[in-house]
């Protein structure tokens, strides 16, 4: 089978991957968008795998205030390099990260930080299983794993804070 420039364009424009990794992924379908988004989501996940136990001592803290200033958020976010660091991706991944914790109020980073006794849904309660807030189809953790396969280093949110006027912990 073919496959056009347009369609790899397509593809990699939906999921940020090399172009030979969507030429390859479109070939192995026989030009399904759909079904080489996925492999390449899947593969995406590979890769973030292998990645998740190199350390993260670089990265940033994004602080985020809503409109009004009534709300406000800060998360930290690591990465391996200070080069990823400052790279606009990262930015815009911990600014999003960081208006994710303002907007839905997790109380815990992940699901394996969830008590035992906790009577609360992780999708609700863990940062990393909630609908993420530009893209609901997505978890916060697939948009982690969709950065971490583009700029090939390990990411970890390593906590955050909420504050909303008027109320304490």
């Amino acid at each position: 089978m073919q496959i056009s420039v347009e369609m790899i364009k397509e593809l990699r424009d939906q999921c940020g991957a090399g172009i030979m990794d969507c030429r390859n992924a479109l070939l192995q379908v026989e030009g399904d968008v759909e079904k080489a988004l996925q492999i390449l989501k899947e593969k995406g996940l590979l890769k973030a795998e292998k990645k998740a136990d190199r350390a993260t001592a670089q990265g940033l803290i994004e602080a985020y205030i809503h409109t009004g200033g009534r709300i406000g958020a800060m998360v930290e976010v690591n990465c391996e390099t200070d080069f990823v660091a400052r790279t606009d991706e990262f930015k815009e991944l911990a600014h999003d990260l960081a208006m994710q914790v303002a907007a839905l109020s997790p109380q815990y980073i992940s699901e394996e930080d969830l008590p035992k006794e906790a009577d609360v849904a992780p999708q609700v309660a863990c940062l990393l299983q909630q609908p993420f807030i530009r893209d609901p189809a997505r978890t916060v953790r697939d948009v982690i794993v969709e950065v971490i396969a583009r700029v090939g280093e390990n990411i970890r949110v390593s906590r955050f804070s909420r504050f909303e006027l008027g109320i304490k912990d």
